[in-house]
Protein backbone atom coordinates (compact mmCIF):
# COMPACT_ATOMS: atom_id res chain seq x y z
CA UNK A 1 0.00 0.00 0.00
CA UNK A 2 1.14 3.43 -0.61
CA UNK A 3 2.83 5.42 2.53
CA UNK A 4 1.67 8.48 4.16
CA UNK A 5 3.87 10.73 2.67
CA UNK A 6 3.96 13.03 6.07
CA UNK A 7 2.48 10.95 8.72
CA UNK A 8 3.35 13.84 10.98
CA UNK A 9 1.14 16.12 9.46
CA UNK A 10 -1.70 13.59 8.84
CA UNK A 11 -1.33 12.68 12.48
CA UNK A 12 -4.47 12.44 14.12
CA UNK A 13 -5.87 14.51 16.66
CA UNK A 14 -6.03 12.98 20.16
CA UNK A 15 -7.68 15.05 22.78
CA UNK A 16 -6.49 15.20 26.78
CA UNK A 17 -9.10 11.79 27.52
CA UNK A 18 -7.24 10.22 24.58
CA UNK A 19 -10.00 9.53 22.19
CA UNK A 20 -9.38 9.58 18.78
CA UNK A 21 -10.20 11.60 15.68
CA UNK A 22 -13.10 9.83 13.58
CA UNK A 23 -11.84 10.73 10.44
CA UNK A 24 -8.29 9.26 11.33
CA UNK A 25 -10.53 6.08 12.39
CA UNK A 26 -12.38 6.08 9.26
CA UNK A 27 -8.88 6.26 7.35
CA UNK A 28 -7.17 3.52 9.11
CA UNK A 29 -10.41 1.64 8.65
CA UNK A 30 -10.31 2.11 4.78
CA UNK A 31 -6.92 1.21 4.69
CA UNK A 32 -7.06 -1.95 6.28
CA UNK A 33 -9.89 -3.34 3.83
CA UNK A 34 -7.68 -2.40 1.14
CA UNK A 35 -4.98 -4.11 2.50
CA UNK A 36 -7.23 -7.40 2.86
CA UNK A 37 -8.03 -6.67 -1.05
CA UNK A 38 -4.43 -6.59 -1.86
CA UNK A 39 -3.90 -9.55 0.50
CA UNK A 40 -6.44 -11.52 -1.35
CA UNK A 41 -5.44 -10.74 -5.34
CA UNK A 42 -1.89 -11.37 -4.27
CA UNK A 43 -2.78 -14.52 -2.83
CA UNK A 44 -5.27 -15.86 -6.24
CA UNK A 45 -2.70 -17.46 -7.60
CA UNK A 46 -2.55 -20.17 -4.15
CA UNK A 47 1.34 -20.60 -4.52
CA UNK A 48 1.67 -16.96 -3.36
CA UNK A 49 -0.44 -17.65 -0.33
CA UNK A 50 2.22 -17.28 2.12
CA UNK A 51 4.05 -14.60 0.50
CA UNK A 52 1.05 -12.55 0.06
CA UNK A 53 0.00 -13.35 4.09
CA UNK A 54 3.47 -12.37 5.45
CA UNK A 55 4.13 -9.19 3.37
CA UNK A 56 0.60 -8.17 4.97
CA UNK A 57 1.76 -8.73 7.86
CA UNK A 58 4.79 -7.23 7.24
CA UNK A 59 2.53 -3.87 6.95
CA UNK A 60 0.46 -4.07 9.50
CA UNK A 61 3.68 -4.54 11.98
CA UNK A 62 5.12 -1.08 10.33
CA UNK A 63 1.86 0.39 11.05
CA UNK A 64 0.98 -0.42 14.14
CA UNK A 65 5.15 0.87 14.90
CA UNK A 66 5.16 3.74 12.76
CA UNK A 67 1.71 5.01 11.88
CA UNK A 68 2.10 5.06 8.27
CA UNK A 69 2.49 2.03 5.69
CA UNK A 70 5.34 1.18 3.66
CA UNK A 71 5.57 2.49 0.07
CA UNK A 72 4.60 0.56 -2.66
CA UNK A 73 7.68 0.04 -3.82
CA UNK A 74 9.07 -1.70 -0.51
CA UNK A 75 6.12 -3.79 -0.55
CA UNK A 76 6.13 -5.01 -4.08
CA UNK A 77 10.20 -5.98 -2.91
CA UNK A 78 9.03 -7.79 0.16
CA UNK A 79 6.61 -9.74 -1.94
CA UNK A 80 9.02 -10.08 -4.56
CA UNK A 81 11.62 -11.93 -1.91
CA UNK A 82 9.17 -13.47 0.20
CA UNK A 83 7.39 -15.58 -3.25
CA UNK A 84 10.06 -18.34 -3.62
CA UNK A 85 10.56 -19.32 0.06
CA UNK A 86 6.82 -19.28 0.56
CA UNK A 87 5.94 -21.87 -2.23
CA UNK A 88 6.41 -24.56 -0.06
CA UNK A 89 4.89 -22.77 3.01
CA UNK A 90 1.74 -22.19 0.93
CA UNK A 91 1.26 -25.80 -0.50
CA UNK A 92 1.98 -27.42 3.23
CA UNK A 93 -0.42 -24.43 4.89
CA UNK A 94 -3.46 -25.68 1.32
CA UNK A 95 -2.56 -29.59 2.37
CA UNK A 96 -3.37 -29.17 5.95
CA UNK A 97 -6.39 -26.68 5.64
CA UNK A 98 -7.47 -29.35 2.88
CA UNK A 99 -7.42 -32.50 5.04
CA UNK A 100 -8.82 -30.47 7.95
CA UNK A 101 -11.76 -29.30 6.07
CA UNK A 102 -11.89 -32.77 4.20
CA UNK A 103 -11.72 -34.29 7.72
CA UNK A 104 -14.67 -31.79 9.30
CA UNK A 105 -16.80 -32.41 6.05
CA UNK A 106 -16.68 -36.11 6.39
CA UNK A 107 -17.42 -35.99 10.37
CA UNK A 108 -20.04 -34.02 10.30
CA UNK A 109 -21.95 -36.03 7.62
CA UNK A 110 -21.66 -39.10 9.27
CA UNK A 111 -19.25 -40.60 6.45
CA UNK A 112 -16.96 -41.59 8.96
CA UNK A 113 -17.77 -43.03 12.53
CA UNK A 114 -16.99 -41.03 15.20
CA UNK A 115 -20.34 -38.77 15.95
CA UNK A 116 -20.02 -35.15 17.85
CA UNK A 117 -17.43 -35.74 20.31
CA UNK A 118 -14.55 -36.48 16.80
CA UNK A 119 -16.13 -33.91 15.22
CA UNK A 120 -15.87 -31.46 18.24
CA UNK A 121 -12.17 -32.48 18.82
CA UNK A 122 -12.03 -32.21 15.08
CA UNK A 123 -12.96 -28.98 15.87
CA UNK A 124 -10.88 -27.79 18.39
CA UNK A 125 -7.80 -28.92 16.99
CA UNK A 126 -8.23 -26.83 14.00
CA UNK A 127 -8.65 -23.64 15.42
CA UNK A 128 -6.23 -24.56 17.66
CA UNK A 129 -3.84 -24.90 14.53
CA UNK A 130 -5.35 -21.72 13.28
CA UNK A 131 -4.63 -19.13 16.21
CA UNK A 132 -1.02 -21.04 16.29
CA UNK A 133 -0.58 -20.21 12.25
CA UNK A 134 -2.01 -16.96 13.40
CA UNK A 135 0.87 -16.13 16.03
CA UNK A 136 3.26 -17.33 12.78
CA UNK A 137 1.99 -14.54 10.54
CA UNK A 138 2.58 -12.05 13.06
CA UNK A 139 5.91 -13.60 13.68
CA UNK A 140 6.62 -13.75 9.86
CA UNK A 141 5.79 -9.55 9.90
CA UNK A 142 8.08 -8.41 12.29
CA UNK A 143 10.93 -9.85 9.91
CA UNK A 144 10.98 -13.73 11.23
CA UNK A 145 12.28 -16.31 8.46
CA UNK A 146 8.97 -18.77 8.15
CA UNK A 147 10.97 -21.92 9.74
CA UNK A 148 12.09 -19.64 13.04
CA UNK A 149 8.69 -17.93 13.20
CA UNK A 150 7.20 -21.23 13.33
CA UNK A 151 9.32 -22.47 15.79
CA UNK A 152 9.00 -18.90 18.40
CA UNK A 153 5.06 -19.29 17.94
CA UNK A 154 4.88 -22.72 18.91
CA UNK A 155 7.10 -21.61 22.26
CA UNK A 156 4.89 -19.10 23.00
CA UNK A 157 1.82 -20.74 22.46
CA UNK A 158 3.16 -23.63 25.44
CA UNK A 159 4.50 -20.05 27.31
CA UNK A 160 1.24 -18.50 27.22
CA UNK A 161 -1.94 -19.98 26.44
CA UNK A 162 -4.12 -17.65 27.19
CA UNK A 163 -2.60 -15.56 24.35
CA UNK A 164 -2.91 -18.98 22.40
CA UNK A 165 -6.90 -18.93 23.26
CA UNK A 166 -6.97 -15.31 21.80
CA UNK A 167 -5.81 -15.78 18.73
CA UNK A 168 -8.03 -18.63 17.92
CA UNK A 169 -10.70 -16.44 19.17
CA UNK A 170 -9.54 -13.99 16.54
CA UNK A 171 -9.82 -16.64 14.05
CA UNK A 172 -12.50 -18.25 14.82
CA UNK A 173 -14.66 -15.54 15.05
CA UNK A 174 -12.77 -14.30 11.54
CA UNK A 175 -14.23 -17.18 10.22
CA UNK A 176 -17.80 -17.44 11.27
CA UNK A 177 -17.84 -13.55 10.08
CA UNK A 178 -16.76 -15.12 6.61
CA UNK A 179 -19.58 -17.22 6.43
CA UNK A 180 -21.73 -14.73 7.34
CA UNK A 181 -21.41 -11.97 5.40
CA UNK A 182 -21.32 -11.81 1.70
CA UNK A 183 -18.57 -13.02 -0.47
CA UNK A 184 -17.72 -9.59 -1.81
CA UNK A 185 -16.75 -8.23 1.90
CA UNK A 186 -14.43 -11.57 2.73
CA UNK A 187 -11.23 -9.85 1.37
CA UNK A 188 -12.31 -6.51 3.38
CA UNK A 189 -12.31 -9.22 6.41
CA UNK A 190 -9.00 -10.62 5.55
CA UNK A 191 -7.10 -7.19 6.37
CA UNK A 192 -9.29 -6.89 9.65
CA UNK A 193 -7.88 -10.26 11.01
CA UNK A 194 -4.73 -9.57 10.32
CA UNK A 195 -4.57 -6.48 12.04
CA UNK A 196 -6.60 -7.99 15.57
CA UNK A 197 -3.73 -10.75 15.44
CA UNK A 198 -1.12 -8.27 15.60
CA UNK A 199 -3.14 -6.26 18.03
CA UNK A 200 -3.50 -9.55 20.49
CA UNK A 201 -0.38 -11.01 19.94
CA UNK A 202 1.49 -7.53 20.82
CA UNK A 203 -1.02 -7.35 24.12
CA UNK A 204 -2.60 -3.74 23.20
CA UNK A 205 -5.70 -2.64 21.56
CA UNK A 206 -4.87 -1.46 17.58
CA UNK A 207 -6.04 2.13 18.52
CA UNK A 208 -3.42 2.31 21.24
CA UNK A 209 -0.92 1.12 18.99
CA UNK A 210 -1.64 3.35 16.06
CA UNK A 211 -2.14 6.95 19.30
CA UNK A 212 1.20 5.59 20.49
CA UNK A 213 2.82 4.94 16.75
CA UNK A 214 1.73 8.79 15.94
CA UNK A 215 2.80 11.21 18.90
CA UNK A 216 3.96 11.47 22.09
CA UNK A 217 7.34 9.14 21.60
CA UNK A 218 10.89 9.79 19.78
CA UNK A 219 11.15 9.19 16.61
CA UNK A 220 7.55 8.33 16.06
CA UNK A 221 8.49 4.81 17.53
CA UNK A 222 7.16 3.01 20.49
CA UNK A 223 8.48 0.00 22.52
CA UNK A 224 5.98 -3.27 22.06
CA UNK A 225 6.22 -6.47 24.11
CA UNK A 226 6.35 -9.06 21.57
CA UNK A 227 7.70 -12.89 21.70
CA UNK A 228 11.25 -13.21 21.04
CA UNK A 229 12.38 -14.74 18.12
CA UNK A 230 14.66 -17.49 17.53
CA UNK A 231 18.32 -16.81 17.80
Amino acid sequence: MASRAEPASRAEPVDAAGRRDWRDVLRDAADLALLGILLTLAALPLLTVAAAVGTASAAVHDWTRTGSWPSARTTVRRFGRAVPPGVPVSLLALAVAGLLAADLAALATGRVPGGPVALLVTALVTAGLAGYAGLVVVEVGGGGRWREAARSAARACLDAPTRWAALTGVVALAGLLAVLVTPVAVPILAGYTLAALHAVANRQPIAAAVTSGRGGHAGGRRSVPTYPESP
